[in-house]
């Protein structure tokens, strides 16, 4: 009698980081193992990135900036929306591991996060024309107000809505001609992994956006340390890590914004409002004198 065939053992996707527009694997090779918060079953592997990865995505983000600043605002919008065209043609795909990753319906989150992109792309060339300013001077001086990026931003995103978080916070930082650094959720870093492989296909610049899952325990006191790292975004929703963000940003003087614990991220003036992204810029003001 022949034997009974053996179930076919599934071999799960290892998520890498995404540092420099490339997925190398985590220093020391370490890894986590995603589970379906309903039953407990393994979804994947992801690495778990270290002080050394975070320093790495911090020389590849500064070395973004000048293709960035390249770039007019209105290509920026252009890349936006591109990258919103490749999350509809995916939006199967992302729905159904958003979906067993946290254990909850997800197609409107998927939506919500495409339409985000589309909102930010709008507003890449509109900036400046909405805050910069002509300022009246006693003298006979033009003196106009004109916004900068404020440079590398690290974010940290919330467990709840994983994918529409990590898409804002990318969003808002790259709208306003920054590159970021996103810390993803801890235990639901998986859609933020797989909007990388989005990304990495797109017309971003290499570098412009990395992404190192991990834990935030670790990684929040070296990112509030780093002193090449010139803003801090905390969306994480977690008293300890805004703790580790304030005391390590109070040596260097980084900028730090927190966005509140129970924020409607689905709501546009929340979540991404322009004076989310004016945050993350530095006003310039140039004198000039009249007639010369």
């Amino acid at each position: 009698m022949p034997a009974a065939p053996q179930p076919r053992l599934k071999i799960l996707k290892t998520y890498k980081l995404f540092i420099g527009g490339k997925f190398p694997r985590p220093e020391g090779g370490r890894v986590l193992t995603a589970a379906n918060p309903a039953d407990g079953t393994h979804l994947a592997h992801y690495g778990r990135a270290s002080k050394k990865d975070l320093r790495d995505a911090v020389t590849s983000a500064r070395l973004a900036l000048p293709a960035l600043a390249a770039h007019s605002a209105t290509l920026r919008g252009q890349m936006l929306y591109r990258l919103a065209e490749m999350l509809e043609s995916r939006a199967a795909s992302f729905a159904a591991e958003l979906t067993a990753s946290t254990g909850s319906p997800a197609d409107s989150e998927v939506n919500a996060a495409i339409d985000r992109l589309v909102y930010l792309a709008g507003w890449t060339d509109k900036l400046s024309q909405v805050f910069s300013s002509i300022n009246p001077v006693a003298g006979p001086y033009f003196n106009v107000s004109s916004l900068d990026p404020v440079g590398v931003v690290v974010a940290f995103a919330p467990d709840r809505l994983p994918l529409l978080a990590a898409v804002t916070l990318i969003g808002n930082a790259l709208a306003a001609a920054n590159s970021v650094i996103l810390i993803p959720s801890d235990p639901f870093p998986l859609p933020a992994l797989s909007l990388a492989e989005a990304i990495a296909t797109s017309d971003l610049p290499p570098g412009s956006v990395n992404i190192l899952s991990g834990l935030r325990a670790e990684l929040a006191p070296a990112a509030a340390s780093h002193r090449d790292i010139d803003a801090l975004v905390d969306a994480a929703a977690d008293p300890a890590t805004a703790a580790l963000l304030q005391v390590g940003r109070a040596v260097n003087l980084k900028r730090l914004s927190h966005f509140p614990p129970h924020l409607d991220w689905a709501d546009h003036d929340q979540a991404s409002s322009p004076y989310r992204l004016l945050e993350l810029t530095e006003t310039r003001t140039t004198w000039h004198p009249v007639g010369a």
